[in-house]
């Protein structure tokens, strides 16, 4: 590499000034007549090239090699039958015919899985980076085509992209597809999924066009079967029925011929609620305690609270007309009878029977209980008269039967065992690991007698029961045999958990998961990473047995962690369904999505890098057909066949690094001096010629 380079020994206008002087010599003398012009100008202009100091740059180039980037795709995807042998075959033929070629070096590029998929534009643009671009001779792509980072696929190429497509060309499959679904509903409520079933590839004939089967299942129970169209999109209805995590299974069964089956589930978390909380507070009459629940219930803001006081009892013979006592009738017969559904829970505070409610209203509320409602009674000394619910038709429901005694005498309420395993009372404020609790002492209790099947949460005097809680068909029904709680928020004796007590013990009756004492519970940290806490009223239980996506069982050991509580960790090989079951405790689980990012799509295509490849001059071949021969190829030759079958090109780059340089003067100084005297001398022998001859 040879260039002419100048060094001067002037400023440049220096000696440009000597080269406008020169000329306006030669002009000067050409106007005068003089002979020598031309050679005085001519001396002039040597003198400034002179000064102007031209070398030669002579430069030392050693050739560089062509690299051609191999990017390799091992996404999940590529597990899909017969397509990781296809990519080995491939590196092993596609790296021997690289390094046969003349000043050719590979680089190779693995592309593995990723949470977001396949990022193979990121792959590409990283790699491309990296090399510079005058060495770039091709880039070569063994891929089924679907990535998901588009985004980043570069516009252009400095160097031919081959595309080498995995797959067969008969490949096909069905997908499930969710569109849309809720992260929330409302209890008892239908929410909607719009979801379609549809076919990709080469579909069988026959294969695409009726309906398919969809079987759906919620939290594992109740599995039901539709038959939806292929190819549309279709509203699917379901209830949810219960609060907390729902998880909705959605099953297409697997067809043979199709690529996976991995697409064809899912599993969609939606958060059950509650619109509002209807309560009914019934209070039998005025006490000191009647205004603890009303601002329980009341600061609750997802709480709608219909309270109603009896004053007057209706036996209070004393003539006052009914108008001037009470601002509206109490509606007994739409309230018990006709719209008693409407109310996830009915409170009963010191309530006597006295005749107001019928005998039917109280069948109405045992029939309400069994269906899935809950009643809460808060018993004063009335529990021991002949005017106690127990000997209304509501005593079939009631957990204890009273004794007919009312203990009059301070008392410490305190846990019982199972109390202390029970979601209602564990871990209240002021409870102890051992000893007795820091609260305040209560003044009154009736005596009860609980029922064989009935939990006995809290004591009091004697150990006689104090908060009974009990199950009653699908229902609830919780009992709390005294009406002093309410010196708990007072601070009698320093006080109490009044009303986190009486939130827990109203919200079990309502039955929110939080509080449920037989519970399969899982929270999930870190992807796959799972703890597992049963709760229990047992003091030992069996392993957890959890079952996988693919169906094989695995047993894990539950470790005491507290009264009631036991808990278990563990890692999850792959996203996908789970079901944990321990006892008559079962729960869905769904780690990551049911069906993986790199199954949305299975059928190979290159659509999304096609651009790049038109741009750059390459082309899309597949691998079905054989692996193609690496040529050197002249730009715009992508792709060809040969004897041996296809190949596709890459573009010898020629590029070099300059080792070493030097400079060498165009003349030396001496001949330069040598030139400039003597066109001055020839000028001045022509001018002395033109005088002789005068």
């Amino acid at each position: 590499m040879t260039a002419l380079r100048f060094d001067p020994a002037l400023p440049w206008w220096a000696i440009a000034g000597l080269a406008a002087l020169a000329l306006l010599v030669a002009g000067f003398a050409l106007w005068r007549g003089l002979r020598g012009w031309a050679w005085r100008g001519l001396a002039l202009m040597a003198a400034a090239i002179a000064l102007a100091g031209p070398a030669f740059e002579i430069g030392t180039r050693a050739g560089l090699s062509d690299i051609v980037i191999l990017l390799d795709d091992r996404s999940a995807s590529q597990d899909l039958p017969g397509r990781r042998e296809q990519v080995d075959r491939a590196v092993a033929q596609l790296s021997d015919a690289i390094g046969a070629l003349p000043n050719t070096e590979l680089r190779r590029v693995t592309v593995g899985d990723d949470e977001d998929g396949t990022m193979l534009g990121t792959a590409i643009t990283r790699a491309v980076a990296a090399e510079p671009d005058a060495r770039l001779a091709g880039v070569i792509a063994l891929t089924d085509g679907r990535l998901h980072d588009p985004q980043m696929v570069p516009t252009g190429l400095p160097a031919p992209l081959h595309v080498l497509l995995t797959g067969q060309p008969q490949d096909w499959d069905r997908r499930l597809v969710i569109e849309q679904a809720p992260a929330f509903g409302l209890i008892d409520q239908e929410v909607t999924i719009r979801l379609r079933v549809e076919d990709q590839g080469a579909v069988p004939p026959g294969l695409g066009q009726g309906s398919a089967t969809l079987r759906l299942s919620l939290d594992g129970k109740d599995e039901q079967t539709f038959a939806v169209p292929l190819n549309t999109t279709l509203s699917l209805p379901v209830t949810l029925n219960h609060a907390g995590q729902n998880v909705v299974q959605i099953i297409l069964p697997q067809i043979e011929g199709e690529l996976t089956d991995r697409n064809n589930s899912a599993a969609i978390s939606i958060n059950g609620v509650r619109d509002r909380l209807r309560v009914l507070l019934v209070s039998g009459e005025p006490h000191a305690g009647e205004r603890t629940w009303r601002n329980l219930l009341k600061s609750d803001a997802s709480v709608d609270l219909i309270h109603f006081n009896i004053l007057r009892p209706p036996n209070k013979m004393d003539g006052v007309p009914i108008s001037e006592l009470a601002l509206i009738a109490f509606p007994t017969r739409a309230l018990f009878l006709e719209r008693i559904d409407d109310f996830d829970l009915i409170i009963f505070d010191r309530y006597r029977v006295r005749g107001i409610l019928p005998p039917e209203y109280y069948q109405n509320i045992v029939r309400y209980v069994r269906d899935g409602g809950a009643v809460l009674v808060a018993a004063g000394p009335e529990m021991a008269s002949v005017e106690s619910l127990n000997l209304s038709p509501m005593g079939q429901i009631l957990p204890a039967r009273p004794t007919g005694r009312v203990i009059e005498e301070p008392f410490l309420p305190r846990l019982t065992a199972e109390g202390r395993r029970h979601p209602v009372t564990a871990d209240l404020p002021g409870v102890a690991a051992e000893g007795d609790p820091d609260w305040g002492r209560w003044l009154r209790m009736a005596q009860v007698t609980p029922n064989p099947d009935a939990q006995v949460a809290m004591t009091g005097v004697d150990d006689d029961p104090l908060l009974i809680l009990n199950r009653v068909g699908e229902g609830r029904v919780a009992l709390l045999t005294s009406d002093q709680a309410w010196l708990w928020g007072r601070g009698f004796e320093g006080g109490g958990p009044q009303l986190e007590l009486l939130r827990r013990i109203a919200h079990w009756s309502m039955k929110e998961p939080e509080l449920e004492e037989e519970a399969l519970l899982a929270e999930v940290t870190n992807g796959l990473d799972v703890r597992v806490t049963r709760r229990s009223m047992e003091d030992r239980i069996g392993p957890l047995v959890v079952i996988t996506p693919d169906g094989t069982t695995r047993s894990l050991p539950l470790e005491p962690d507290g009264p009631g509580r036991f808990v278990a960790d563990w890692t999850a090989d792959a996203p996908g369904l789970y079901r944990l079951q321990n006892g008559n405790e079962s729960r869905v689980l769904a780690l990551g999505p049911a069906a993986p990012r790199e199954f949305e799509q299975t059928v190979a295509d290159a659509a999304l890098l096609e651009p790049l490849v038109t741009a750059s001059g390459g082309a899309v071949l597949a691998l079905s057909e054989g692996v193609p021969d690496v040529r050197q190829a002249r730009p715009g030759r992508a792709t060809g066949s040969g004897v041996g079958g296809p190949w596709i090109g890459i573009t010898p780059r020629d590029a070099a690094t300059v080792t070493g340089l030097e400079r060498r003067p165009v003349m030396p100084d001496w001949l330069w001096l040598a030139i400039i005297a003597g066109l001055a001398l020839a000028g001045w022998l022509a001018e002395g010629r033109r005088g002789r001859g005068a």
